[in-house]
């Protein structure tokens, strides 16, 4: 099956000036969102046993088995900062505590990246397909004025739908991005509460404790 281009261009045509906004957007956004996903999986952002592992070592009071268990995923790189700042006899806990926040912080930055942009289509969008839908209803009624009493229907009909197909191609657009917006942001809460446990868990039990108990 080929694409007919010309077809192709020949409706975005009837949409104006917004249709080709629209398609623009619409492109745009099929490629942030499978960037997105391409940056989650490289960042290792669904993985989480190597952190889980390291921890249990860490409570155990072996830190370096912990170090040796972690991989390059997002939960391993602040679990392995944490326990670096913990371990850094030079830093009170205050600081310690301060740098991992500041850790946590830049890997939180990095899988809310891109977030702003879908929410900005997600909203706008609609917006430039309402813009399309007024301008083309006003070409459409100014093609009525002109006809004068001979008017004939379908030319109104036609004008309606054309105008029509900037508001469907709009929401066509928000929609999916809408989606993928909630979805990438469940991702990011729920590896933020999963930094807050971890991060917690390490400042709570490990071998700096242990060895103060005995």
């Amino acid at each position: 099956m080929t694409l007919d281009l010309t077809a192709i261009a020949g409706q975005l045509d009837r949409g104006g000036i917004a249709l080709w906004v629209i398609a623009g957007l619409s492109v745009f956004t099929t490629a942030l969102i499978l960037w997105k996903l391409w940056r989650l999986a490289l960042a290792g952002t669904w993985t989480r046993r190597p952190a889980e592992t390291a921890l249990a070592a860490w409570v155990r009071g072996e830190a370096d088995r912990a170090l040796a268990a972690l991989g390059r995923d997002t939960r391993s790189r602040l679990v392995r900062g944490a326990i670096a700042a913990r371990l850094d006899v030079t830093l009170a806990e205050p600081a310690a505590r301060e740098e991992t926040l500041r850790s946590a912080r830049a890997e939180l930055s990095q899988a809310r990246a891109g977030l702003r942009a879908l929410e900005l289509i997600a909203t706008i969008a609609p917006l430039i397909g309402l813009l399309g839908t007024v301008l083309g209803m006003i070409t459409a009624f100014q093609a009525l004025q002109t006809a004068g009493p001979q008017v004939d229907p379908a030319l109104l009909a036609g004008g309606i739908w054309e105008a029509l197909l900037t508001t469907a191609a709009g929401m066509g657009v928000a929609i999916p991005a809408g989606i993928a917006l909630v979805w990438f942001e469940s991702i990011a809460d729920r590896l933020q509460d999963d930094m807050e446990d971890l991060a917690t868990r390490i400042f709570v039990r490990g071998p700096l404790q242990q060895g103060a108990a005995a």
